[in-house]
């Protein structure tokens, strides 16, 4: 868990404060599956590092005015579609990968 805040995690996480870069370089070539990310700031940052493969857009059948973007202002991606998948509730699942 990457936190600036946090002094102690639970059982099963590891708290992490320091070279975000390097810890999720470290964790991409250690893992075996996914590995996923929320957070606005932490997102952001991996992005770009270049350290994202892929991004999962869930959009639900809500619109809510306000809160902090996803997507920072000065963020440009350049995305390529690689699937998009309907599930339960009316939620569409959309997901990309970096282009270049």
């Amino acid at each position: 868990m990457f936190s600036t805040t946090l002094r102690e995690v639970g059982p099963n996480a590891r708290l992490v404060n320091g070279d975000v870069e390097n810890v999720v370089r470290s964790l991409k070539s250690e893992a075996d599956g996914q590995i996923t990310v929320a957070g606005a700031d932490l997102a952001a940052h991996l992005a770009r590092s270049g350290l994202i493969d892929e991004y999962r857009l869930y959009i639900h059948p809500v619109v809510l005015g306000g809160g902090k973007p996803y997507f920072q202002t000065g963020l440009s991606l350049a995305l390529k579609a690689l699937g998009k998948e309907s599930l339960t509730q009316g939620v569409t699942l959309l997901r990309y990968a970096p282009a270049g």
